[in-house]
């Protein structure tokens, strides 16, 4: 007697990371997307939720390729994880020094990467590079909309 009862979804774990290391180069920020985009569909973020995180991701990998001041040949690294119902996104590289978000002018075409990031993220921060040199950039929002 064969089962034809329909294969059970696989259960996401409330608390998930997945983590990518990514050369630092301007095409690493869409890399950095595609994967993003692929895990948060693999965990069942909502379009919403995974719009918002994209575009966090991609403010921070921008910020990482542009401003960073690491030796050749290091990586970026990127980090996503899912915890207590959020969602966090961050990026970390061999620099020490810290974003500092600034005001741009009209008329500026760069500067508003922090400004995004803090208008888009419940919260956002910088720390240590948890294994090497650097910093860790993150931001986190809700894994609900609602929330």
């Amino acid at each position: 007697m064969s089962d034809r009862s329909s294969p059970q979804p696989p259960v996401i774990p409330d608390n998930a990371e997945a983590n990518w290391r990514l050369p630092l180069s301007p095409h690493s920020a869409g890399r950095a997307r595609a994967l993003l985009r692929t895990q948060l569909t693999d965990w069942r973020v909502g379009t919403e939720v995974a719009d918002v995180a994209e575009l966090l991701l991609s403010e921070l990998m921008s910020n990482a390729i542009q401003h960073a001041r690491t030796p050749l040949g290091r990586q970026i690294g990127v980090r996503v994880a899912r915890y207590d119902g959020r969602l966090r996104v961050e990026v970390a590289d061999a620099d020490l020094a810290e974003p500092r978000p600034r005001t741009a002018t009209a008329d500026d075409e760069h500067g508003r990467g922090l400004a995004i990031v803090t208008a888009l993220a419940d919260r956002w921060g910088c720390c240590p590079r948890l294994h090497g040199i650097g910093k860790a950039v993150w931001a986190e929002l809700p894994l609900s909309p609602s929330a």
